[in-house]
C-alpha cells in the first residue's frame, strides 16, 4: 500500500511538471512574499549606489531598495569633511557633493550624510533585509583647506609634515609616471603620505569601525594615486605596503569585499591593484556599452569583452559619479538608455554591476535634477521595471554561465543566456521578430517584464506570436522565479520643480499600486491622500525658505515606500540680492603665463543651470595674454571659472567668483 502511494504521488508530481507552467515545476511564492531572495555574496548581486543620499534616508527606502532587487547599497562617503560653503546643502550651487570627498578626519559622520549611530543603524535595518552595505572611502588625500584638518589626526600621524608627501605640493603632469600619480596632488587635493605606517594604523581603526557597526564592504576613492608595493616612492628604500596591510589586517578581512577605483588611462596597473585589492572598477567597459546604446549598436564585439584582461574580479557600470558629473555623460544618454544598458550588464555572469542613481529630476537639460538636494533619494529609475526584473534573474542565475549573441542581422537586439536556464533580450532596433537560435531548454517562457507574452523554445529555436518593440527588455526564466506585488510609487506630479521662486506652490500628490498614502508636510501631523490630491508648499512655512514633504504608502503584500521632498524658495539659495548679467554682457581674463592658449569659461549657478559641460565654452582671445567672453542668453547670479582644460581659477573643488559685467579677472 505505501508502495503504491508513493507511486501515485510520483505520478501526480511529473503531471504537474509536464503541464506549461510559466513558474516551471518549483512553486511560485504567493505575490504577498516580502523575502526578495537576495544575494548572499555581494559580488553575485547588484550595488546601488545611493549617491548623496544620506542615511534616514537610504535606511527609509531600503524596502524599496529590496523590492527592486538589489543585493548591496554604497553609500557616500561617511567621514569627517570639510563643512564647505556654510554648510549648504545643494548638490550643486549652495553647497556642493564634493565636501564629503574631502575629509578633515577619519571618524564616522558627517554633516552631509549624518551621524555613526545613524550609520549603525542603517547597517543594522539592512542586514535584517539581507542587504549589504558597501562604504565609499577616500585614503588618498584630504581637504585642500588644511586648516580644518582635524587635529587628532594630525598627532596620530607624527604631525603635519608628516601627514602629506613631500610632492604633494606639485601637480600631476605625467599621469604615466608612477611617483607623480601616487605621490603628487591629484585635483589640487594633497596628497596623503600612505607610506607612513602610523597613519595606515589610524585608517585601519576606520575601517574596523565602520565595519564594526556593520559595513560589509569598501570602495577605495582614487586607488591608482596609491602605491603597489613595486611602486616607486619618495623614500629610498621604503615600500607602500598600505593595501596589503588593509585587505589583511582588518576586522573579517576574509569576507569584506574591496574594490579600488581606478580609472583606465595611462600606466594604470589595473590588473595589479586587482590582484592587491581584490576587485576594481573597468571604466573603459562602461565606455564601450554606453557607446553601443546611444549607437543603437550592441554588437557582441563592442559589449562582451570587459577590457581589463585576465582576472575579471571587478566593478560594471553604466556610468558612476565621476564620469556623470565630469565627462557630460549626463547631456549625452537618457534615463532610458542608462536602463537599456544596465540590462546588458546587469544580466551577464562577470562583473558585479553597480547602478549610479542620478539626481532626482536630472535629464539632459538639468544635470542637478528639480530638487538639487544632497539628503534625498534620486531618480526613480533604480525602481524601473526593467531595472528590478532583471535584477531579480541576476539573483537567480548564480553560477550559470552566459552566452552572448545578436538574434538580429542589425545589432541593434542583444540576447544574453544564462547557462539553459535563462535569457535576457535586450531591443534597441525596430520590432524584432521572435524565431531566433537561443540557449534556453526547450519548454514554455512567460516575459518576467510584462507578465503576459508567452515565448517558447523547441529544438534550440526561439519563437512568439509577437513582436519584441523598441527600446524594451525581456526577461525569460522559470526556475528560481518568484512572483512579487508590485511595489508601490509615491511622488509628486513629474512637471513641478521642487526650486521655485512664488510664495506658494500647489503641488499635485501622486500613488501608484497603493489605495491610500499618507504625506507629512515640515513637522505636521501624518495626513491621509489619494493620487491626485493636492497639498500647498507656503515659502513662509519653512525653515529658511525650505519645506520638508515626506510620502509614505505599502502595497498590497506590506512591502512600504516613502520619499522626502525638499522645497526650496529662490530667495533662500545663498545670495541675498539677485545679480543680472544680460545677453551680450562680456567679462575678460587675463591668463598666467604657464598656462595653455585655449581658454574656456565655465559658467553655472545656484538654480540648476551651466554654459556647457565641463569645461565649459572657450573664450575667445582678445589681445595677448587676455581672452574675452560674451554672455549669449541672460543669467541670475552667475559664477564663472576658468580654465585651459588643466588649470583653473578659482582652484579645483572651490566655487567660482560671481560674474560682474566688463570685469578683468587675474589669478589671485
Amino acid at each position: 500500500m505505501f508502495k503504491k502511494l508513493i507511486s501515485l504521488i510520483l505520478c501526480v508530481l511529473l503531471l504537474v511538471c509536464v503541464i506549461p507552467n510559466f513558474a516551471g515545476c518549483t512553486p511560485n511564492t504567493e505575490s504577498t512574499n516580502t523575502n526578495y531572495n537576495l544575494t548572499g555574496e555581494i559580488e553575485d548581486g547588484a550595488i546601488l549606489q545611493c549617491f548623496c543620499w544620506d542615511f534616514e534616508t537610504i535606511i527609509n527606502s531600503l524596502d524599496d531598495i529590496a523590492a527592486a532587487g538589489f543585493s548591496a547599497i554604497q553609500t557616500s562617503p561617511i567621514n569627517e569633511c570639510l563643512v564647505g560653503e556654510d554648510g549648504g546643502m545643494q548638490l550643486y550651487g549652495d553647497g556642493k557633493w564634493y565636501y564629503h570627498y574631502q575629509p578633515t578626519d577619519f571618524t564616522i559622520g558627517n554633516y552631509q550624510l549624518g551621524t555613526r549611530d545613524e550609520f549603525k543603524k542603517l547597517c543594522k535595518k539592512a542586514d535584517e533585509l539581507g542587504i549589504k552595505v558597501v562604504v565609499d572611502v577616500v585614503p588618498n588625500h584630504t581637504t585642500p583647506t588644511t586648516n580644518q584638518v582635524n587635529q587628532n589626526l594630525i598627532d596620530a600621524v607624527g604631525g603635519f609634515d608628516k601627514l602629506y608627501h613631500k610632492n604633494s605640493k606639485y601637480d600631476i603632469s605625467d599621469w604615466g609616471n608612477r611617483l607623480e600619480c601616487t605621490t603628487y596632488k591629484m585635483g589640487g587635493l594633497p596628497d596623503i603620505n600612505t607610506e607612513n605606517k602610523k597613519y595606515q594604523d589610524y585608517f585601519i581603526n576606520f575601517i574596523n569601525d565602520c565595519i564594526e557597526c556593520g559595513a560589509d564592504g569598501f570602495r577605495y576613492d582614487c586607488a591608482k594615486h596609491i602605491a603597489l608595493p613595486d611602486d616607486p616612492t619618495e623614500t629610498k628604500g621604503v615600500k607602500n605596503n598600505f593595501w596589503t596591510r588593509l585587505t589583511t589586517e582588518i576586522k573579517d578581512a576574509d569576507r569584506i569585499f574591496n574594490y579600488g577605483e581606478v580609472l583606465q588611462g595611462s600606466n594604470d596597473r589595473l590588473l595589479d591593484y586587482i590582484d592587491t585589492i581584490g576587485h576594481s572598477t573597468v571604466s573603459s567597459y562602461g565606455q564601450a556599452v554606453r557607446n553601443a546604446v546611444v549607437q543603437n549598436y550592441i554588437d557582441t564585439a563592442f559589449v562582451e569583452e570587459l577590457k581589463v584582461g585576465s582576472n575579471e574580479s571587478v566593478v560594471t557600470w553604466v556610468e558612476s559619479h565621476d564620469n556623470y558629473i565630469n565627462d557630460g555623460n549626463w547631456a549625452n544618454m537618457t534615463e532610458e538608455q542608462v536602463i537599456l544598458a544596465w540590462a546588458i550588464i546587469a544580466s551577464r555572469s562577470v562583473g558585479t554591476p553597480l547602478f549610479f542613481d542620478r539626481p532626482y529630476g536630472a535629464d539632459i537639460d538639468n544635470q542637478w535634477g528639480t530638487m538639487n538636494r544632497i539628503g534625498t533619494s534620486g531618480s526613480y529609475m533604480y525602481k524601473h521595471k526593467f531595472v528590478r526584473e532583471v535584477n531579480f534573474f541576476r539573483n537567480a542565475m548564480v553560477g550559470e554561465e552566459e552566452v552572448m549573441s545578436n538574434p538580429d542581422p542589425d545589432s541593434a537586439a542583444l540576447q544574453i543566456c544564462r547557462g539553459d536556464k535563462g535569457s535576457v533580450i535586450i531591443n534597441l532596433g525596430e520590432d524584432l521578430e521572435v524565431n531566433f537560435e537561443t540557449d534556453l531548454a526547450d519548454g514554455t517562457y512567460v516575459d518576467r517584464v510584462d507578465k503576459e507574452t508567452v515565448y517558447n523554445v523547441k529544438d534550440g529555436i526561439m519563437t512568439c506570436d509577437k513582436p519584441i518593440p523598441n527600446n524594451t527588455v525581456v526577461v525569460l526564466y522559470n526556475e528560481g522565479y518568484t512572483e512579487y506585488a508590485t511595489p508601490a510609487i509615491v511622488k509628486i506630479s513629474d512637471d513641478v520643480s521642487c526650486l521655485y521662486s512664488e510664495d506658494k506652490i500647489d503641488v499635485e500628490l501622486q500613488l501608484e499600486n497603493a489605495e491610500t498614502g499618507t504625506y507629512i508636510l515640515n513637522d505636521g501631523k501624518e495626513t491621509e491622500y489619494k493620487n491626485g490630491d493636492t497639498v500647498t508648499i507656503k515659502a513662509k512655512d519653512g525653515i529658511d525658505g525650505i519645506n520638508t514633504l515626506v510620502l509614505k504608502a505599502e502595497n498590497s503584500a506590506g512591502q512600504k515606500t516613502y520619499m522626502k521632498y525638499y522645497f526650496t524658495n529662490s530667495d533662500n539659495l545663498g545670495t541675498d540680492t539677485t545679480v543680472i548679467t544680460a545677453e551680450g554682457d562680456s567679462v575678460y581674463f587675463e591668463k598666467p603665463d604657464d598656462w595653455g592658449d585655449n581658454i574656456n569659461a565655465y559658467v553655472y549657478n545656484n538654480y540648476e543651470m551651466q554654459n556647457a559641460p565641463w569645461p565649459g565654452k572657450q573664450m575667445e582671445k582678445d589681445s595677448d595674454g587676455k581672452y574675452k567672453y560674451t554672455f549669449d542668453m541672460e543669467w541670475e547670479d552667475a559664477y564663472i571659472i576658468f580654465n585651459d582644460g588643466t588649470n583653473q581659477y578659482p582652484g579645483a573643488n572651490e566655487p567660482g567668483v560671481l560674474v560682474e559685467k566688463d570685469k578683468t579677472y587675474t589669478v589671485q
